[in-house]
This record gives C-alpha cells, structure tokens and sequence, in this order.
C-alpha cells in the first residue's frame, strides 16, 4: 500500500499544481497551450522512442498484451450502447460518454508506469500506445460522425491526422528501430533521453492546468456512468483478457492500469470539432483524473493480489 502510494502521489501532486498554477498563477494560454505543443510534438515522442528502441522486445509479451488492450477497448465501446436503453440520452451526449468509456491520458498512464516499474514499464505503455492510440481515435471519429450535432463524415481528415500524429510515428519509429536490430547514435541517444525526462512532467502540469471544475461541479449521471465505464469496467474488461491470453506479471499489470486511467484532453479538442457535447467531455475528463487519484491506487493493490 505505501509503496503504490509513494509511486502515485507525486504523479497526481504535479497534476494539482498544474491546476492551481492555471487558476492562481500568472499563467494563461499564452503559456500552457504552447507548452502543451512542445510536449506533444517534440518531448514526448522522443520519450517513447527512445523506451521502445532499446527494449529487448522478444522478453515481453508485446502481442498478447496488445490483444488485450484493444479487445477490452472494442468490448467497452460495444458496451456502451447499451446505455442510451437504459436512461435517456441525445446524440451529442452520447458522443462524449463514448469516448469518455475508451480514451486514455497517455501522460498519466506513461507516469504510473514509469514510477512503479521505471524503463521496463515505460516501454510497455510505449507499446500500448502504439496499438491503443490510433483505435480509439478511429473509434471516437466514428461515433462522432454519427451521433454529433451536424455531424458529417470526416473521418479522411481526422484519419490524416492519425497517420501524422508525432507519438504514433515516435512508437513505430522505435519499433521498427529496434526490430531491424539498430541503435540510435550515441550522442543522439543521449540528446532524446535528455529531452524525454521534460516530458512528463510537463505533461502532467498540462493535465493539471486543463481540467474543468466549473464542468464537473455540473455533472451530471452521465459523468458518472462514463467514470464507473472508465475507471472500474474497462480495466475489469482488460484482466480477463489478460488471464484468458495468458498475459501475466508487470505485462498484464501494466496493460491494466493503462486501461484504467482516467480520459485524455484530445477527447475534448475531437468533441468540439465533430459537434459532441464538449462541456459534458470536459466534466467527464475532470472527473475522472480526480477519481483516479483513488481508483489507481486501488485498482494496483487488486493487480498484486492476481496477477
């Protein structure tokens, strides 16, 4: 218990100052949306490089854990529809809860990792990002076009997006980096790993400085549905997978706790332009990091006990 408590704490600490540095701060736009950039294109990307080029691939269970991973995400997604039966719920809304069920905040999930399991860790969130990111982008795409408001298909665009996106290019690069059995240059190796410890931090204080308390101080049960889908079901949903593909130890402890963490600050941005709820997205995101300052902990402690 103190252990995963030493690990996370710090992790969801830096969150809330990003959060009190964005209210309270001298701080606005002008500094954490060009911030936010510089992580996404630059720092980032060489921090998942870098873990997934020099891994032994062939001692971790990559496929089976992959499998995982994006079954549980597709099962969740499925389950989702089932919602709209049960209480009532327009089509933007739903828009949001969807992805509020499927996305992950990939900082969040590359910190706990890291903290628990330190580069082994990285790598194999590095390589759950690398299946899981460009699914539930497609997914959420989908759903959006359909169930928006004016929504139309324009899924050729968002698609070009994915294909350009820095952090997928970054995890294939490495992997394929690795699996033609090269290495980066020395000085180079050294220049990304220098630049990929700014990464999470800043990533963290960025997650800190998004969230949207007015939004979740207005939630409503919808908030709630997609915290319990998010947090608790879709990581449930991912160690039976585990269990049934034989995905064990830290594979399948990690696989799980990327699962369960709480929705990225993309679902909002994609919302907005495809024509979902994005108010209700941003509760649903502020919500959830808050519960997963409870929920992580907990849901690691379960981990030891199975796995």
């Amino acid at each position: 218990m103190l252990a995963v408590l030493g690990a996370m704490v710090p992790i969801f600490a830096l969150i809330v100052v990003g959060l009190l540095l964005r209210r309270y701060g001298p701080y606005g736009d002008g500094f954490w949306l060009p911030a936010e950039r510089l992580n996404y294109f630059f720092l980032f990307p060489a921090l998942l490089f870098m873990s997934l080029a020099t891994v032994e691939i062939a001692e971790v269970e990559l496929l089976p854990m992959a499998l995982a991973m994006a079954g549980a995400v597709v099962v969740m997604g499925i389950a989702t529809y089932g919602v709209p039966r049960l209480m009532p719920i327009a089509d933007p809304s739903f828009a949001a809860l969807f992805q509020g069920a499927i996305r992950v905040n990939t900082y969040v999930a590359i910190a706990v990792a890291a903290a628990l399991y330190d580069s082994a860790g990285l790598t194999l969130v590095a390589a759950g990002v690398a299946v899981v990111i460009p699914l539930v982008n497609v997914l959420s795409v989908l759903v959006l076009s359909r169930h928006g408001t004016g929504a139309v298909d324009r899924s050729p665009g968002v698609m070009r997006q994915i294909a350009r996106n820095p952090i997928i290019l970054a995890c294939l690069a490495g992997i394929v980096l690795n699996l033609v059995g090269l290495e980066p240059p020395g000085v180079v190796a050294r220049f990304l790993d220098i630049i990929g410890r700014a990464a999470l931090p800043l990533g963290l204080l960025s997650v800190g400085a998004g969230l949207d308390l007015g939004a979740a101080r207005s939630a409503g049960r919808t908030v709630g549905v997609a915290t319990l889908l998010k947090l608790l079901a879709l990581p449930a949903v991912t160690a039976i997978l585990c269990l049934a593909l034989g995905v064990h130890g830290m594979t399948a402890a990690v696989a799980i706790l990327f699962n369960g963490c709480p929705s990225s600050a993309s679902s909002y941005i994609l919302t907005r332009q495809l024509g979902g709820d994005h108010r209700l997205m941003a509760g649903i995101i502020t919500v959830q990091t808050l519960a997963a300052m409870v929920t992580l902990p907990l849901l690691m402690m379960l981990i030891w006990q199975v796995f």
